[in-house]
């Protein structure tokens, strides 16, 4: 089964991660001996201008713009040198970034997905949660307009592949929504792609519901292609077109419609709802019970 775990919400590595690291943290010492972090430039000669994300080394950027989203999550905006710049990433990628928060002997790298599109040139976008002992979280939610962030790796993910599928069901625990929230804005802004995707968002509270604003514009633009369920563990009280509780099996009777062959499930929350949704070798998880097979089923 394809897979690869999301440090986004869970602080887990993913499995394309420890290789990644590694890759990254041996190039160190050579990578400063050789120039130190600047700023990716664009080559006269060139017609085009260079992606920003694909290529050799590290690139640093700026930090434009920071928005409070509640209270432990921002909006990060990343300005490139020029402003015409492509990002250079695909869908369901991730970009690892490198950081040396003060007080750490060594440095820290952790991977997060992009909220803005991707095919939006001159700046790229992240949500991050902040977590009370999340080394690379606090670093980030310390920087302040003006200040740099240096990325040192794209991660590929799930290769999409516009109508491979009829119908996908995103199931999103948190700060999870994020790799799921950069498939659907794939997806639906794409003129040639019509899948349907449906998408089960599960958070403790209500203003956990990150993107909320975002995915009911989706909704509205696009009926009867894109719906969604919210849950929320714990209301204060009881809102509108809210559920109560957890992503159960239960809940997702009320919404998976079937488990044909050319129907596909993506999850990405915290460690235990992953492992009640998908299981392991001894137990098929929530989805197996509701007839999926294990090469239906991505975990970010």
């Amino acid at each position: 089964m394809a897979s690869r775990l999301s440090w986004q919400s869970s602080l887990r590595a993913r499995p394309a991660f420890a290789s990644a690291v590694a890759v990254a943290v041996a190039g160190i010492g050579a990578y400063y001996g050789t120039r130190s972090f600047l700023l990716p430039t664009g080559h006269a000669e060139s017609p085009e201008l260079p992606k920003i994300f694909g290529g050799f080394g590290f690139t640093t950027l700026r930090l434009q713009d920071v928005k409070i989203v509640n209270h432990n999550t921002k909006r990060l905006v990343f300005e490139f040198p020029d402003q015409n710049s492509p990002t250079g990433l695909t869908l369901t990628s991730a970009l690892l970034t490198y950081s040396w928060p003060k007080g750490q002997w060594f440095p820290v790298v952790r991977p997060y997905t992009p909220i803005s599109k991707l095919d939006h040139p001159g700046s790229v976008e992240l949500m991050v949660k902040h977590y009370p002992k999340g080394k690379a979280s606090s670093h980030l939610h310390s920087l302040k307009p003006g200040d740099t962030l240096t990325f040192a790796a794209t991660l590929k993910g799930f290769p999409w592949t516009p109508n491979k599928f009829s119908q996908v069901y995103l199931i999103a625990g948190g700060a999870g929504i994020t790799p799921i929230y950069q498939l659907i804005q794939g997806i639906l802004n794409s003129p040639d792609d019509k899948t349907k995707v449906n998408l089960i968002f599960g958070v403790n509270t209500e203003q956990d519901l990150l993107l909320r604003e975002e995915l009911e514009q989706y909704k509205k633009r696009f009926p009867g292609r894109f719906d969604y369920v919210y849950t929320v563990s714990h209301p204060k009280e009881d809102g509108a077109g809210l559920r109560k509780g957890y992503v159960t099996e239960e809940l997702l009777r009320d919404v998976v419609q079937g488990s044909d062959k050319d129907t596909h499930v993506f999850v990405c929350g915290p460690p235990g709802m992953e492992d009640s949704l998908v299981g392991s070798r001894k137990s098929p998880g929530v989805l197996g019970h509701l007839g999926f097979s294990k090469d239906q089923i991505y975990k970010f």
